[in-house]
């Protein structure tokens, strides 16, 4: 009788930690807190459910995600599905989301062209991923590229000091940073590009075996 009225009460904290953060994605449909939401197609909010024991957090969305309107769905993220697979991590199970929500570019011709958040922008959008955090409550944080690290960290950071070993969070939580997937699809050199995502690879590993030394 404990045992089942445990799970209810999980399964009761859960619904309403589902329903506040489809409240939040709703809410942040309507985004102004930086002027990037004038020129992006709208807003690109994580997807993946909440309890997921890993939280991916990228630069921005894309050309691809800002007209999808979802996460990693371009290149970028046919890599990083990839990599999920071979490191043993089911997408479906984990959250993925981004540090700034709207899609940030140069308009050459036709073409919209990336372009980098500013220290502004990283910041005013810090209030979503807080509450996409608080809710979801991931057991570990991993910061895809310097960007997400410091937004979620409130500072800069270089990835080769930090690649590797967890960074503890304000919060306590611990945080693993790697490269974006972005940066492997854009190394010319293709034996460096083979070894770089093999790195990758092997950083989600090691992030999927310390959540089952957590959660143990």
């Amino acid at each position: 009788m404990r045992d089942k009225a445990e799970s209810a009460a999980r399964g009761l904290i859960g619904g309403n930690s589902q329903r506040a953060l489809d409240a939040v994605r709703e809410e942040a449909r309507g985004c102004r807190r930086c002027d990037l939401y004038r020129n992006a197609t709208q807003t690109v909010f994580g997807e993946g459910p909440v309890g997921a024991r890993i939280m991916l957090v990228g630069e921005q969305p894309g050309d691809q995600e800002d007209l999808a309107g979802r996460p990693f769905v371009g290149p970028a993220g046919q890599m990083l599905d990839r990599a999920l697979e071979e490191a043993g991590l089911d997408r479906q199970t984990t959250y993925v989301t981004n540090a700034v929500k709207h899609f940030k570019f140069t308009q050459r011709g036709k073409r919209r062209i990336h372009s980098k958040p500013d220290s502004g922008e990283i910041t005013a959008c810090r209030w979503w991923i807080d509450q996409e955090r608080d809710l979801v409550r991931p057991l570990v944080t991993m910061a895809l590229g310097a960007t997400a690290a410091r937004a979620l960290l409130g500072r800069t950071v270089t990835i080769s000091r930090t690649r590797g070993a967890p960074v503890a969070m304000a919060d306590g939580q611990e945080l693993w940073v790697t490269v974006h997937p972005s940066y492997l699809l854009r190394m010319p050199d293709r034996d460096a590009a083979k070894l770089e995502y093999g790195r990758f690879v092997d950083d989600l590993k090691r992030v999927n075996e310390r959540v089952v030394e957590l959660a143990d």
